[in-house]
């Protein structure tokens, strides 16, 4: 089955696998509509104090337990780096602006987390840490006191920083 979908969003009828597009798709066979099974986008900041850097530690799967940087899904509708500014807000909050872009990460054929991860640096322009949402504690970390560490682009953006990859 190309996709998670059974009936059709459009009439209720039942949904078939097709190829059409170049791939296997769920088509509708009533109605003709064709289900794209769109990737989800998570946004993420990097924010910078001197010479540490914010981290969460999760409080849910995937990656309980583990550290990483304040983000998570952008809603339909919603700009990327305004969803990384309310994700920063709602889990450590901390009101940020964005500074420039760092990266877009591709995860091919991850279920447990958005394929798409864009990273951002942010600066802070606000408000007092505190852990909120889905995160357990916030914190500052300097590169040679660094805790488990979630998530491939998280370790990448991490070991970028500590390496002075980038500016």
């Amino acid at each position: 089955m190309a996709g998670g979908i059974n009936y059709c969003v459009r009439c209720g009828a039942p949904m078939e696998d097709r190829f059409i597009y170049g791939r296997v798709r769920r088509v509708c066979g009533a109605c003709e509509h064709v289900h794209f099974d769109d990737p989800k986008v998570a946004a993420v900041t990097f924010i910078r104090n001197g010479d540490k850097v914010l981290l969460v530690k999760r409080s849910v799967d995937p990656e309980r337990g583990k550290w990483a940087l304040p983000g998570g899904y952008v809603d339909a509708g919603e700009a990327p780096n305004a969803a990384a500014i309310r994700e920063a807000l709602e889990e450590t909050g901390l009101e940020i602006e964005i500074v420039r872009l760092l990266d877009v990460f591709f995860t091919p054929n991850h279920i447990r987390v958005a394929p798409i991860i864009i990273i951002y640096e942010g600066r802070m322009i606000g408000g007092h840490l505190q852990a909120n949402d889905d995160v357990e504690e916030a914190a500052w970390y300097t590169a040679d006191n660094l805790p488990s560490i979630a998530f491939e682009s998280t370790q990448q953006m991490i070991n970028r920083w500590v390496n002075n990859a980038w500016g």
